[in-house]
């Protein structure tokens, strides 16, 4: 019996079959390297995200809400919430209108940013804060304290209904502010602040005022 040995057998393709396969096998080379780049590039996109939320702050995030008028759940120290639109941030305190009307269209929320213990918003509100998108300018408002805010309303004389911490709600008038307090001079509602209508002088710390209202007035 003759056996064949087949081990020096040389087995030839034709050209054309042989540039097939060729042309196959790069083609794979070629998607999987694109594969590996997609990957990469996609893990670089996620980390280059990430650290740009990483560097958001809370008040660039409350101008966008503010420039949506995206309605927002505030959920304030004192346990009390409120469903308003922000029309202004400041430095360390928003003011706010009242979504539901209550205290009159034209009545303003002042709240130190210290009071608000979150923000509740639409989901679809929320994702837009973290737009890179540019803002417009707001220097002068970025620079604007809690207490250059209550100066001006001592220099205005305008009267305000404060809540603080306690639970406990004041009436009167701003008779001036320091970095990190004000002086309050209590009267009724519906009273100028006159020396007869005056019923006490409060030294009142920022640190222990959740909000502050004023009528007829928006800031």
């Amino acid at each position: 019996m003759q056996v064949v040995d087949n081990s020096c057998v040389l087995w030839t393709l034709s050209p054309t079959l042989d540039r097939v396969q060729w042309d196959r096998l790069f083609e794979d080379l070629e998607g999987q390297l694109a594969a590996e780049w997609e990957a990469e590039r996609a893990v670089l996109d996620a980390e280059t995200e990430r650290l740009r939320i990483a560097k958001l702050s809370m008040r660039t995030r409350l101008r966008r809400l503010e420039l949506e008028a995206a309605l927002v759940g505030l959920r304030l120290a004192d346990g009390e919430r409120r469903s308003v639109r922000i029309r202004a941030v400041g430095t360390d305190w928003i003011a706010a209108q009242s979504a539901d009307g209550g205290g009159g269209n034209s009545s303003a929320l002042i709240v130190p940013l210290a009071a608000v213990t979150s923000f509740e918003t639409a989901h679809g509100a929320l994702l837009a804060t973290l737009e890179d998108a540019p803002l417009p300018a707001d220097e002068v408002r970025e620079r604007m304290t809690l207490g250059f805010l209550m100066r001006d309303l001592a220099r205005r004389r305008t009267p305000l209904h404060v809540s603080l911490r306690d639970g406990e709600t004041l009436h009167g008038t701003v008779d001036r502010a320091g970095v990190d307090h004000l002086d309050l001079a209590v009267h009724d509602t519906g009273h100028a602040r006159r020396a007869d209508a005056v019923r006490a002088f409060r030294i009142v710390p920022f640190d222990a005022i959740v909000s502050a209202r004023v009528d007829g007035t928006v800031v």
